[in-house]
């Protein structure tokens, strides 16, 4: 099974770079599967060519709910973010919004995608530097991610 595991989010912006700082956590600790670890800052129909000709994805991306506590890692299937389908411009389109309109063009989408969410302080403060709750969800996300990959190496 050709597996992508994708990290999202933009270096410079504090906690919005955790997915590819548990992406760079993961190197080197995936053993001999095959798994192919890629960092993007990218979102919507962007990640579509990223996700093309994979049988499975695992996406690791910051979130930031009402009531959430930092730190928190969320373990997502896409069919849990259909609510947020939209598109403001052509521009503007949601991964929800753009694994559909994959789908609808056709495209050889991952048949099992999997989001890690990771729950964030600042998403907004120009740093290279997440805070300290959201530094110490890395090991644990790469863990999980660890045991995700291993529950599916035979697949």
């Amino acid at each position: 099974m050709k597996t992508l595991v994708l990290g999202l989010g933009n270096p410079i912006l504090s906690d919005d770079a955790i997915g590819l700082r548990v992406v760079e956590e993961l190197e080197g600790n995936v053993g001999q599967q095959k798994v192919t670890l890629r960092e993007a800052s990218v979102a919507g129909l962007g990640m579509l060519d990223l996700l093309t000709g994979y049988d499975r994805a695992i996406i690791i991306d910051a979130i930031q709910t009402i009531e959430g506590e930092a730190g928190r890692i969320y373990r997502l299937d896409p069919e849990e973010l259909d609510f947020t389908r939209h598109a403001a411009s052509p521009h503007d389109v949601n991964l929800a919004t753009a694994l559909e309109l994959g789908k609808r063009l056709g495209l050889s989408l991952p048949q099992q995608i999997v989001i890690f969410a990771i729950e964030v302080a600042d998403a907004s403060t120009f740093s290279e530097e997440c805070t300290p709750k959201v530094r110490e969800a890395i090991p644990v996300c790469v863990s999980m991610i660890i045991e995700d990959l291993s529950g599916h190496q035979d697949a």
